[in-house]
């Protein structure tokens, strides 16, 4: 890892002014891609965020009310 260059990165970042800092952040978070539909399902498959449904009880099932 060459930390020197990312202390000097870092030291020109800092020494920018307020506007530069901005147009800074604009150029490189703009045109980060949005994740696809698949990506997000697979994320949340993976990082377990809804094991806790699996112990709460089936309340609805596909005949419950109208399909929309």
């Amino acid at each position: 890892m060459n930390t020197q260059l990312v202390e000097s990165i870092y030291q020109v970042i800092q020494s920018l002014s307020e506007e530069e800092k901005l147009l800074l952040e604009q150029k490189l978070y703009t045109n980060l891609p949005y994740p696809c539909e698949k990506e997000i399902i697979s994320l949340a498959e993976v990082s377990n965020v809804f094991n806790f449904l699996k112990d709460e009880p089936d309340l609805y099932s596909l005949d419950d009310g109208k399909p929309i």
